[in-house]
């Protein structure tokens, strides 16, 4: 049995009464899209914040920072610099952090503005926009375009073709180079990737993602938004009745129809429509100029991505015909059916503050809780101890260890190691090494140390169990094994044991 919904025309559907509720109709883009130019405020702010993300993609990489890349994800070296602070992958808990504060940050917008995040920042919509823009000035227009589909092969439409695809396959290439620059230097990556002097792995690379951009921005565009992209399936769990969205008010533009321009400078309040009809006078604009394919007069869609391309079309129409603006506007569901004011106070929107908030504490806590030194105590395996002096009164134990210390930092400098022990312990320990130690940055020194024990003495103590505590610390000092006082104390420890017969 068909769906009588789906047989009767939309505007037959739309109740005319003030309480109207805008029916949720999911409509697919059939075919190829070729969306039409629109000029406009919110088509201005959305260019500019596209060419700012987009501008901010490739210059990061080439920020130098104390003589290195600023931000640098080397995989090789397992090490995430971000200026002075460098991660390693036992620090990754911060990039999780982040992670997902970015998310709680996304889901708290989201309750206000709904998808403004795929509209105006998504890099999806940022290349396929510059993909797009790129096609429009070889090909030209949206009619053009849609006649060169038509048209019959000819050296002029293959030129064309090839213009374009020339001219995406080196944005594309870019883009591929711009992103590995986050994960190898940016300088020299460039320079071998356009002289043919990459290594395998490094060109492998930075050609898949130039497939990747080549194929989502040039080819795919909405289909991405439409089937791929996981925020359009969830986001409108959300939504609530105060969220802010591009919508169309059916209760003033239906019934929709076709009509004569009013003279211009006619007064709004004075302007006259045609008997039945509302202020939608079909010009389909709304529809031409969306990058989805999607009518937005259909209702609430998960495939609109708030880009606003709409509102400054229909706007533009009611321009020129005298109505009323904002037709289609950002708006709530309160302010278009009650004519309220959205409200500040969410449940959800507090809910999605707090969670933020938290991933915030947390990201603090944990950079504050990062150490510049990471050590790893690893005793001698082949013997628990052996005896020095086993002739004398007090006899001497020697007890052998590999320190790991890590130079978590983008410096060298010298560390002090001591030992720390109960004492009360009828033992006194000593280190017989070296003591002071250089390290590069970023560099792990696997260091020998050996501990020797020897008997107190006059102090009337027995030996105690076959095994101490000890405590190694390394602390960060100067060349002269002095603790700088204009620092703060850089120190980190660990806990062994020494053995004894």
């Amino acid at each position: 049995m068909s769906d009588p919904v789906s047989s009767e025309p939309v505007s037959s559907r739309l109740p005319t009464s003030s309480t109207l509720r805008i029916p949720v109709v999911n409509v697919s883009a059939s075919g190829k899209i070729h969306v039409r130019e629109q000029q406009g405020v919110f088509q201005k702010i959305r260019q500019h914040t596209n060419t700012l993300l987009i501008a901010i993609f490739f210059i990061i990489p080439f920020i130098n920072f104390n003589g290195r890349q600023a931000i640098l994800l080397d995989v090789t070296e397992q090490q995430f610099f971000f200026f002075n602070i460098t991660l390693w992958p036992q620090d990754f808990t911060v990039l999780a952090w982040v992670f997902m504060a970015a998310a709680f940050a996304l889901f708290f917008v989201t309750v206000y503005w709904g998808r403004v995040w795929c509209g105006f920042l998504c890099p999806q919509t940022a290349w396929t926009a510059m993909f797009m823009w790129v096609e429009a000035k070889i090909e030209g227009n949206h009619h053009h375009r849609t006649a060169l589909d038509n048209a019959p092969l000819s050296a002029s439409k293959v030129g064309k073709r090839l213009s374009k695809h020339t001219a995406w396959a080196f944005i594309a290439l870019v883009t591929g180079c711009g992103f590995m620059g986050y994960f190898m230097p940016a300088r020299d990556l460039y320079i071998d990737i356009f002289t043919f002097s990459s290594g395998f792995w490094t060109g492998v690379w930075v050609w898949f993602f130039a497939h990747c951009t080549y194929l989502n921005a040039g080819w795919m565009r909405e289909m991405m938004c439409l089937h791929c992209c996981p925020y359009s399936r969830f986001q409108a769990v959300m939504f609530d009745s105060n969220t802010k969205t591009v919508s169309y008010d059916a209760a003033r533009g239906e019934n929709r129809g076709p009509r004569k321009r009013n003279k211009r400078g006619t007064d709004i309040d004075k302007v006259v429509k045609p008997e039945g009809l509302g202020d939608c006078v079909d010009c389909h604009l709304c529809v031409d100029v969306c990058p989805t394919g999607i009518d937005i007069r259909n209702g609430l869609q998960y495939e609109c991505i708030n880009c606003g391309a709409c509102v400054d079309a229909c706007n533009q129409t009611m321009e020129k015909f005298g109505y009323q603006p904002n037709l289609i506007s950002f708006t709530s569901e309160n302010a278009l059916e009650k004519g309220q004011k959205p409200s500040i106070w969410s449940v959800k929107a507090l809910g999605y503050a707090s969670a933020l908030l938290v991933m915030l504490v947390l990201i603090v806590m944990d950079l504050n809780s990062r150490t510049d030194i990471q050590l790893n105590v690893i005793r001698d395996r082949q013997s628990l101890y052996r005896v020095i002096n086993s002739q004398s009164d007090n006899e001497v134990i020697e007890n052998s260890y590999l320190l790991k210390i890590r130079n978590k930092t983008q410096q060298a400098a010298f560390y002090n190691i001591s030992i720390a022990y109960d004492n009360v312990s009828a033992y006194e320990f000593e280190i017989e090494t070296e003591t002071l130690v250089l390290i590069k940055a970023a560099e792990q020194l696997e260091y020998p140390v050996t501990v020797t024990s020897v008997m107190r003495d006059n102090l009337g103590m027995t030996a105690g169990n076959a095994r101490d505590e000890l405590t190694f610390l390394i602390t960060e000092v100067n060349s002269a094994a002095e603790i700088d006082s204009q620092k703060p104390l850089n120190q980190v420890s660990q806990e062994s044991r020494f053995f004894r017969p």
